[in-house]
């Protein structure tokens, strides 16, 4: 028996019967070379962690667009922070753990630079929009090694696709991300507005605050605690009503006074207006981008090919270039 039977056996004999087992995944869209080590969610995990998009994580916006400080939430650092969620929630539910960890760190790879404004910004420039969720799933499909995508499972690629919206991912392993996505970001960003200045603790729901805790630790393991008891040997994951309500209540309270961005109105609109400019330089000069990403506008169109690129970039390297391309060089001297 090869390692990856009997990790399979382990999963059959282990998991509950509502997890979704590697050895009856609806399979891949091109076949792939045998592995007798590890599963096919273990081989998924793996090529998501060592593909180009994952690194770039690092470099792109969660809330704070070009933070002072070295401990604001990067999109890489909120990638980890939803991976241990899920991993958490699948566990104890007797999920699939490494399913629900590749589709976790896949989740934000179609993210644009400087987050959520980025993906404002190009949802106003495409026809069709733009949603972040959706790009991911291209990310793993279409756009990278080169044009080939990482050939992944079904499941994950459903997962990354449906960790947001109104869909419900098809497995409970993408369940889980769904909710450590949401566990994650609320707790995590009102740590950075706190961090940064603009809130104070003091400020949070009361109410809120009483039932979920009062530190980020308390807040995250009521949280995680709630979805265990309430989706424990059921076919579905979600969280106690009461305990929801009070997640979606902070979860308002930080749109009014986080997301809404009117303490940083003035780096959005920087950031918008590069992703615009970009944008708009790449539909009149394309050849000024990458090949691959000249093939895709020949293939699907110019708006696809360079949304695909400018979607792609970190923060640092949209401003670079930004400079490269508009802002004159400055000499030093005379002549």
């Amino acid at each position: 028996m090869t390692i990856k039977e009997r990790l399979e056996q382990q999963e059959r004999e282990n998991l509950g019967p509502y997890a979704a087992l590697s050895s009856v995944t609806r399979g891949r869209e091109h076949p792939i070379s045998a592995d007798d080590m590890r599963t096919e969610y273990q081989r998924d995990r793996d090529r998501i962690l060592h593909c180009k998009s994952f690194r770039r994580l690092k470099g792109k916006t969660q809330v704070f667009i070009s933070p002072q400080g070295d401990h604001y939430r990067t999109r890489l650092t909120h990638t980890l922070e939803v991976t241990q969620v899920a991993r958490t929630l699948a566990r104890a539910l007797r999920l699939n753990e490494d399913l629900a960890e590749a589709i976790a760190l896949g989740h934000d790879l179609g993210h644009t630079p400087f987050g959520h404004t980025g993906e404002d910004a190009l949802d106003k420039l495409i026809e069709g929009g733009f949603v972040h969720r959706v790009q991911s799933r291209r990310v793993v499909e279409v756009l990278e090694r080169g044009g080939e995508g990482l050939n992944l499972t079904w499941e994950v690629r459903d997962g990354i696709e449906h960790h947001s919206g109104k869909v419900r991912p098809a497995t409970l392993e993408g369940c889980c991300v769904h909710l450590a996505d949401r566990i994650a970001y609320i707790n995590h960003d009102i740590d950075d507005a706190v961090r940064g200045g603009v809130l104070r603790e003091d400020e949070l729901p009361e109410r809120s605050l009483r039932r979920l805790g009062r530190t980020h630790g308390e807040r995250v393991g009521t949280m995680i605690s709630s979805v265990v008891r309430y989706s424990a040997d059921r076919d579905d994951v979600q969280m106690e009503p009461e305990i929801w309500d009070e997640l979606m209540a902070l979860r308002a309270f930080m749109f009014e006074r986080v997301y809404s961005r009117d303490w940083a109105a003035n780096e959005s609109q920087k950031a918008e207006h590069i992703v615009r400019e970009l944008f708009m330089y790449y539909m009149e000069h394309p050849s000024m981008m990458p090949n691959e990403y000249m093939e895709i506008a020949y293939r699907e169109g110019m708006q696809r090919g360079v949304c695909d690129y400018v979607a792609c970039m970190t923060d640092a390297y949209a401003v670079k270039t930004f400079q490269k391309l508009f802002i004159p060089p400055f000499f030093d001297g005379i002549g």
